[in-house]
Formats: C-alpha cells, structure tokens, sequence
C-alpha cells in the first residue's frame, strides 16, 4: 500500500521505535481516552502496540502510521487490512494530538483513507470504541460509522465495535 495516498493533506508515513518520544508525547495528552481504556500509556505499551497483530494476520497486513503537519505528528493510527473479514480495513488505534483536536483535521484524515480504500476495493471500515467514551463515540459517529450491536467485554467494561460501508 502506498501510505502518502491515505491523506491528502498531511505526509504519511510508518511510524518505528526512533518515533518512541513523539508518540509518548501524542498519546498522554489524551487523558480521556485513558479514562476508559487503561492503564495509562507507557513507552513500553507504545512499543507492544507497534507490533501486536490481531488473530490470523500476519506483519504486512498491519501499518501502524503517523500523519504529520511538516515535522508535527498530528495522529496515530494502527490500520489492518482485511480484518475480521475480507475487503475490510480495520482501525485498530487512532489518537490526535490535542493541538489538533476540534479542527475538523481527525474527519479530514478518515475521509482520505476511507477514499483510497474504497479505491483500493474495501468495502467497509470497522473499529471498536470503550463502552462509555463519549468523545471517542461522537467522533466517529459524526464520521459516518454504526454501532453493529455487538458487545465485547474487556474486564473493565466492553468494547463496542462499530462500521462504517465505503
């Protein structure tokens, strides 16, 4: 996958252990999404993230990216392809850097990937968000995605999966 044509707007590129610092930096200033989904972030759970693969899927089918404003990483986002099933792209993470944040910059970012996917043959988008975040559920709500009605109890509460048709 050629990754500078998920955005438009902003360079896009694979993010590796060298981005440890940036990422550590994006990723606190989210206290929010912490609040449902701990623990809080550590370098450590940065690095396990960078690697983790769901069930059957192997490296080259994961691309953990940054989207970047010049030198600035604006958002995060850990997308894997044809997963649960095949023609889907799934967003395993995605997190903006408070600066970011309300600018219409998040929707901008979904919008382009979810155009190159659709050319790229996918038929939809799915992610799951922590039962009870209502940022996380409002942002993607407001991007065209549904609650499927499933419900996946985490321990802490339940990840609630939602999609979006391309």
């Amino acid at each position: 996958m050629e990754l500078q044509k998920l955005s438009q707007q902003y360079t896009v590129r694979k993010l590796v252990r060298e981005d440890l610092d940036i990422l550590f930096d994006l990723y606190r200033g989210n206290e929010i999404f912490y609040r449902y989904h701990p623990p809080f972030v550590t370098r450590d759970s940065i690095l396990e993230d960078m690697e983790a693969l769901p069930p059957g899927k192997e490296p080259q089918d994961k691309f953990y990216i940054g989207f970047f404003a010049g030198t600035e990483l604006a958002a995060v986002m850990d997308l894997i392809l044809d997963y649960p099933q095949e023609k889907t792209g799934f967003i395993g993470f995605f997190m903006m850097h408070t600066a970011f944040q309300g600018r219409g910059v998040g929707s901008s970012i979904i919008r382009d990937c979810a155009a190159r996917l659709a050319c790229l043959g996918y038929q939809k988008l799915r992610l799951a968000i922590d039962q009870g975040n209502p940022q996380s559920e409002a942002f993607w709500t407001k991007n065209g995605f549904v609650k499927t009605g499933e419900e996946f109890p985490n321990g802490i509460s339940a990840y609630l999966p939602m999609e979006r048709m391309l």
